[in-house]
């Protein structure tokens, strides 16, 4: 689940995707992963919140073990994590760093902004360090 620094590259329809999910479970925070390879998506997977609130989020454990299982079989591994901040920063909140579970890890945070949903990547080196990298956006 170690990612290293850099840019990292998302299909314009992971966009979509995460942007959707965002969308539709706000104002709770929604969550998911990410695999791929070396800072490359391929795979986008929701996963419920299940603490169902607007400024935390605690993947729903089967529906991450399955996820897991699913990265697996696909040949890749998890290269990041995803959630939003419907009504927050647009940067790793003090909770997001006191809960890190998956150290080493980009983090994708979702943001909204104007009425627009936006997203910044941050790798999460430590429960207190984290920096922000590249998102590049590639069409299919």
């Amino acid at each position: 689940m170690n990612s290293p620094a850099g840019n990292f590259y998302l299909l314009s329809e992971h966009w979509a995707m995460m942007e959707a999910d965002v969308r539709l479970k706000a104002p709770e925070e929604a969550c998911g992963i990410v695999a791929g390879e070396h800072n490359h998506a391929r795979l986008v997977i929701p996963v419920t919140n299940v603490l169902h609130s607007p400024h935390r989020f605690r993947m729903d454990p089967e529906e991450e073990l399955k996820a897991f299982y699913q990265v697996e079989e696909n040949g890749l591994e998890i290269i990041a994590v995803y959630h939003s901040h419907p009504h927050g920063i647009d940067r790793p909140s003090p909770t997001d760093h006191a809960e890190l579970t998956f150290l080493g890890t980009i983090y994708l945070i979702w943001y909204e902004y104007n009425g627009q949903w936006h997203c910044r990547a941050y790798k999460m080196n430590s429960q207190d360090d984290s920096e922000e990298i590249s998102l590049v956006i590639n069409e299919p």
